[in-house]
């Protein structure tokens, strides 16, 4: 398979659509890894992202009969801006059906690059299935985003490029998942060339289906997929990517939010420009590998694989940089309600330690919680030396900094804890951001069952976070686990979150 891979490779003319794209040293990011980091600039296509390879090759393919009759895929992004522009090129029709959840900036690059935008279901898996029928019924071809080996190939001249473009070659090469087509081209390719190249998958935590499926031996599908790296959130590698990579892949390793989006502020600083998540996963598990092997001296690439990102999410990139970074942590610490003891508390922390954020409401006259956040910058040391002076001066102190209801939504929230609430459960929820999804949430809640806390933001992303308590007795948690499991949406169970114990739960009866 490999080998067959690499035989498409060395006759793939991508060069009628893309662009041969920099590999660029990262002198910031090298010099603090102590390895010297090179990143290959996929973020410079025409449409943002490596995608357009794949699709043209695929596409180019095609026999005469199938160009006419046209093209279709299903994509909420980078797939289709490729499809569009090799289509456009090409001179085939091309219909791309997009979930209704896209934002307009994709479906107006789609538009732009002469491709027809069909909008059906709130998924990437309900335009899929869309898309197939559609194909079927008018004999139109469905151009898959990564399951087909033409697409493989079409990935994996970024591999040669990067063989041509550095005579040594790299001691490790890291490369985002979704998929699969992108790692499985480039490693069928430097496999082939470099034997003791490693090449390191790198995924989301909550979208790691590669990494999965290589711990099963087989392809395992998801219950869910978290959403923040939409670019690369699949449920199930893809059945030809999966055989590659049992055999070309060396390690998988999965990353956070927080790490990714400290990811994204490193690519930033080292060539101002702005990665989308699913770009910069490559660095995050980067940083991630580099210091789980404490590994120096090393010639490491990591694959800057798309920028089509809406420009609102940068705010709540920004907000989890310093995280990720480890250069802020968030406690809860319970301090006495009595005068004197909140100062007491801030000189405790130190004048030199720059407060991020503190959030407080008085609940009664005898212990209060605090929400604190604190500028960390020795890193983790750093975290463990407060909770340590706070133990030691008996104060009560929870670790949010991992707590990701914490950080999407209590750390934004005003109140308290409540009185009178009984039988609240806690969950939190992704909706997709179209009109009529939190109306669909709320009409088939059974109207027995009230809402007694409602949290939501947007983030500029497909999908909006809402934290949600609702009472329901517990003779009908039958039901409602019944009602969760129709709704569709990916859901988390918030109950036994500190942060919900410790701010939003309510008292008991006196």
């Amino acid at each position: 398979m490999p080998e067959e891979i690499l035989r498409r490779v060395l006759t793939v003319p991508v060069y009628d659509v893309a662009v041969e794209t920099p590999l660029e040293v990262a002198p910031l990011l090298s010099k603090r890894m102590q390895n010297q980091v090179w990143f290959k600039r996929e973020d410079l296509q025409p449409v943002f992202s490596f995608k357009l390879r794949g699709a043209y090759n695929r596409m180019r393919n095609l026999t005469d009969e199938q160009k006419a009759a046209g093209v279709i895929a299903a994509s909420a992004g980078n797939h289709a801006q490729g499809v569009a522009l090799a289509a456009s090129k090409m001179g085939i029709e091309a219909t791309i059906v997009m979930p209704k959840t896209t934002p307009p900036i994709k479906v107006n690059a789609v538009i732009r690059l002469g491709g027809k935008v069909d909008l059906q279901g709130d998924s990437f898996d309900e335009a899929s299935i869309y898309a197939k029928k559609l194909a079927e019924d008018k004999s139109l071809t469905f151009i898959h985003p990564y399951d087909d080996l033409d697409v493989i190939a079409g990935q994996g001249t970024i591999a040669l490029e990067m063989l041509r473009q550095k005579s040594k070659p790299f001691d490790v090469i890291f490369v985002c998942v979704g998929g699969g087509g992108l790692i499985a081209g480039i490693a069928a390719v430097i496999k082939q060339v470099s034997p003791h190249t490693r090449i390191i998958g790198v995924e989301a935590e909550e979208a790691a289906c590669l990494t999965e499926a290589l711990k099963a031996g087989e392809r395992v599908k998801l219950a869910q997929v978290g959403l923040f790296a939409d670019g690369a959130a699949v449920a199930q590698v893809g059945e030809e990517p999966f055989r590659i990579a049992q055999t070309c892949v060396d390690e998988m390793v999965t990353v956070s939010t927080d790490e990714i989006c400290a990811a994204i502020k490193d690519i930033f600083e080292d060539t101002r420009a702005i990665a989308e998540p699913a770009g910069a996963l490559s660095v995050a598990g980067m940083k991630k590998f580099v210091e789980q092997y404490g590994l120096t001296g090393k010639e490491m690439a990591c694959i800057v694989s798309g920028a089509n990102m809406n420009f609102d999410r940068l705010r709540h990139i920004s907000e989890r940089t310093e995280l990720g970074e480890k250069r802020e942590a968030i406690f809860a610490v319970t301090i006495d309600e009595t005068p004197g003891s909140f100062k007491q508390f801030c000189e405790l922390l130190g004048s030199r330690r720059a407060i991020t954020e503190f959030n407080y409401r008085y609940s009664d006259d005898r212990d209060a919680v605090v929400f604190v956040g604190v500028r960390t910058e020795a890193g983790k040391a750093e975290k463990e030396a407060i909770i340590n002076e706070l133990h030691k001066h008996d104060y009560a102190v929870q670790d949010m900094s991992e707590n990701e209801m914490a950080k999407l939504h209590l750390r934004h929230m005003v109140g308290g804890h409540a009185n009178g609430i009984e039988n609240e459960l806690l969950y939190r929820f992704e909706f997709p951001e179209r009109p009529g999804a939190l109306l669909n949430f709320l009409m088939r809640m059974s109207k027995e069952w009230n809402i007694s806390l409602f949290h939501y933001r947007n983030h500029g992303a497909a999908y909006g976070r809402v934290l949600v308590g609702v009472q329901v007795p517990p003779e009908q948690h039958g039901d409602f686990q019944d009602y969760l499991k129709g709704l569709g949406y990916p859901y988390f169970n918030e109950q036994d979150n500190p942060g919900y114990k410790l701010f939003l739960k309510p008292q008991a009866k006196k």
